[in-house]
């Protein structure tokens, strides 16, 4: 592949770094130039190390960008690969005059960039701003930056994440750091002192006066600490008062620009972060790379690095009270300095090297190219039609699963979601997403797509609403019409109770739909009773069988936040507001307390839908003879799952409770207010179940014992097993829609 990456030649710290790894990684095996709009130390680095290296020196942007247009032609790039606010402004001009695809790494927040700056601000920092908009696909460093632009109005299908990455290599050979301090900076420290380090520029956007307030704050309860701040700038006198003013200033050091960093940070024990934006700094990663236990402030993918309390710690930006807690606490325990610098460094060398960033790298300009050179007419898109953007943990699941099913089958494929809130949905799925009930715009959303998906859950019912069917059933026939493929993918049938109803949605979906999956055998029954035979149906099971649980450590945090130790033993409730409701709460009860009494296993409330389900959660809570707890804060679904997966059996009205705890192998007692829960029950081959409106205590308590004795543990782990597999025929549907693969197949 044939690259060409674009920089204003005046790059400093974690975009230099980045860069320059960058290019010397993926000049291994690509034809890579690098242009500079400056001549200087970087573009002479670059061609020792065997770049192919251009400058030009134009202060006139349209002789810049004409000279750039000859080296593109001379060339002949496969991508044009952009990083600063410099290189965006050539390649906005450029754009459209070369049929290239431009990219740009949005190192920071171009917003903060100057930020302490007025005039840059609004020179550069607006030209940067204006820039952006107008170039083709963007590559944020972590994740937190794509949910910044995505935020800000950027086409989450235009982007394409990327983490820094370097070459871990532990220090060798004896560093005496003593005599390192004092020839270099002149310090003399004692053997018992512990040294904090902080490499960074001093500017507003880097914080160092929450670093200086912490580290103060934190001298009460480890004197033997020091700070080493490495870096200069315009806040240099502000933070020597601050120093002082807080009475540290014998216990900083001001080191000015350090270069080379590596014995600066091999001199330190505790590595420091308190900016208020980053995206991935490299500052941690050679802190990592030295040995140093590391405390910083939440920002950019620092939390995707550092797991709290497990390989460090991470502080609320501006708060140095906490920053002192953690500063104390690794001041006076050398082994847990040593314990967080060893997990870290095993994690960051396993998942933030050098060569992982050059082929997540290669991965996102594949993805860029496929997505660049496909036709402006090509019906390639999957709309995406659900009851979503409502908060509810289930239908946001199915959504997760679908997406992440399509994704797998075709990354380069557009994706878009009829959603009540499609900000949101942008934001937390990187789809495009348009408003469920805006008719004009899923209109011309059809004209695009190759498949429709009527996607999961039990959409095709009218005990909630008769608009609702009618209007999902308009969207099958719409689609149809408007030349989609259209499936209905994993989903469940009725109960449709209205003869028009029923009539109506037999008379559609024969006619319309080219494909079913079912989750549940019921269902399949039900449409045969309706007359539903054209379509090509098939069961399989719910989409989100196949979502994972988040990893232990995440978990672990919101039980944490919840007031729940993550090491106990407890059962799960998944309880809903619906008629019966009031007569089953004594019963649930007396199950939830017969459980803590007899086996020791804690109540824990697992809303599903927010805030609906905490109302029968608060009031099964309030008759309970036994400590309880509830989930009262909106989690995301693979936290959901992991919580979930961690009771002991899991009691539910909620489909999805049951759905979730069966697909991770935890045993469940279902309470049926509806065919849906009795479908699911009756396909995995449970016994499990009681209807609400009939509920009682005694037959809880028989389904409780029998679930906690572990006879049903082997059955549960087949089911699991058996969910999962049945699960991939609804992406063979979908496959087959879009003429990836055959039946035959």
């Amino acid at each position: 592949m044939r690259v060409m990456h674009v920089m204003g030649g005046g790059d400093v710290g974690g975009a230099k770094t980045h860069i320059m790894n960058m290019v010397t990684g993926l000049n291994e095996q690509n034809d890579v130039m690098l242009l500079s709009f400056r001549a200087g130390p970087f573009a002479d680095e670059a061609r020792e190390r065997g770049i192919d290296v251009r400058v030009i020196e134009r202060t006139n942007p349209f002789r810049a960008v004409h000279a750039m247009r000859d080296l593109v032609d001379e060339f002949k790039p496969d991508i044009i690969h952009c990083h600063g606010g410099r290189a965006n402004l050539m390649g906005a001009m450029m754009r459209r005059s070369r049929q290239v695809p431009i990219i740009t790494t949005v190192h920071s927040d171009y917003r903060l960039d100057y930020l302490g700056n007025p005039f840059k601000q609004h020179t550069f920092g607006t030209a940067n701003a204006i820039a952006l908009r107008f170039l083709d696909f963007y590559q944020p460093v972590a994740d937190r930056m794509a949910r910044t632009l995505i935020e800000r109005g950027f086409d989450p299908e235009q982007i394409v994440k990327i983490y820094n990455g370097m070459e871990f290599h532990k220090p060798q050979g004896a560093f005496d750091r003593a005599a390192y301090l004092r020839e270099t900076y002149g310090v003399e420290i004692e053997p018992g002192d512990v040294l904090c380090g902080i490499a960074a520029r001093l500017t507003a956007v880097k914080d160092i006066a929450t670093t200086v307030r912490g580290f103060a704050e934190a001298l009460k309860e480890a004197p033997q600490l020091r700070l080493f701040i490495a870096g200069d700038g315009e806040d240099l006198e502000m933070l020597q008062k601050l120093a002082a003013q807080l009475g540290a200033a014998d216990r900083v050091t001001f080191c000015g620009w350090v270069s080379p960093v590596e014995p600066f940070f091999r001199a330190m024990d505790i590595n420091l972060l308190s900016s208020v934006s980053e995206t991935f700094p490299y500052s941690i990663l050679e802190g990592v790379c030295a040995g140093c236990a590391t405390v910083c402030s939440d920002v950019g993918g620092m939390p995707e690095l550092i797991d709290t309390g497990e390989n460090g710690y991470i502080f609320q930006i501006g708060d140095y009270m906490q920053l002192a807690r953690y500063l104390s606490k690794l001041g006076n325990d050398a082994g847990l300095r040593q314990k967080f610098a060893d997990a870290l460094y095993e994690k960051a060398s396993r998942d933030f090297s050098k060569e992982k960033m050059c082929e997540r790298q290669m991965e996102n300009y594949r993805h860029v190219l496929a997505r660049f050179h496909t036709p402006r007419d090509a019906r390639r898109g999957i709309v995406i039609c659900g009851a979503y953007g409502r908060g509810n943990a289930g239908d946001d699941a199915i959504l997760e699963a679908i997406v992440q099913e399509m994704r797998e089958l075709d990354p380069s494929r557009p994706i878009c979601v009829m959603s009540r809130r499609p900000k949101e949905t942008r934001l937390v799925y990187r789809t495009g997403a348009i408003y469920t009930f805006n008719v004009f715009a899923v209109l011309k959303r059809f004209r695009k797509a190759a498949l429709y998906i009527n996607g999961g859950g039990s959409l095709m019912q009218d005990v909630t609403s008769t608009r609702s069917i009618q209007y999902y059933l308009y969207t099958l026939r719409a689609a149809k019409r408007h030349g989609c493929k259209v499936m209905m993918y994993g989903c469940g049938i009725g109960p449709i109770n209205r003869t028009m109803n029923r009539d109506m949605a037999a008379r559609v979906i024969d006619r319309y739909v080219d494909r079913i999956t079912l989750r549940d055998d019921n269902s399949r029954t039900e449409l045969r009773r309706m007359g539903v035979l054209r379509p090509d149906i098939r069961v399989s099971a719910d989409p989100t069988i196949i979502l994972d649980a988040a990893p232990r450590e995440m978990v672990n945090v919101a039980l944490e936040q919840s007031g729940i130790d993550p090491n106990g033993h407890y059962i799960g409730f998944g309880l809903r507001n619906w008629k019966g409701l009031d007569a089953a709460l004594p019963e649930i009860a007396a199950a939830a307390t017969y459980a803590y009494e007899k086996h020791g296993l804690t109540p824990v409330f697992v809303p599903i839908e927010f805030p609906s389900d905490l109302m029968p959660a608060e009031r099964v809570g309030a008759l309970l003879k036994c400590p309880w707890h509830t989930i009262r804060t909106r989690q995301p679904i693979e936290v959901t799952i992991g919580i979930l997966a961690r009771m002991t059996t899991v009691v539910g009205i909620r489909l999805h409770s049951l759905m979730f705890s069966a697909g991770q192998g935890v045993p469940v007692v279902g309470m049926s207010y509806d065919i849906k829960v009795d479908g699911f029950l009756k396909y995995i081959g449970s016994r499990t179940c009681l209807q609400l409106q009939t509920v009682r205590a005694e037959e809880l308590y028989k389904l409780i014992d029998e679930c906690v004795s572990g006879a049903l543990d082997e059955q549960v782990r087949k089911t699991a097993e058996m969910l999962r597999e049945r699960e991939q025929e609804n992406v063979r549907g979908a496959a087959i829609l879009l003429g990836m693969t055959t039946e035959k197949d």
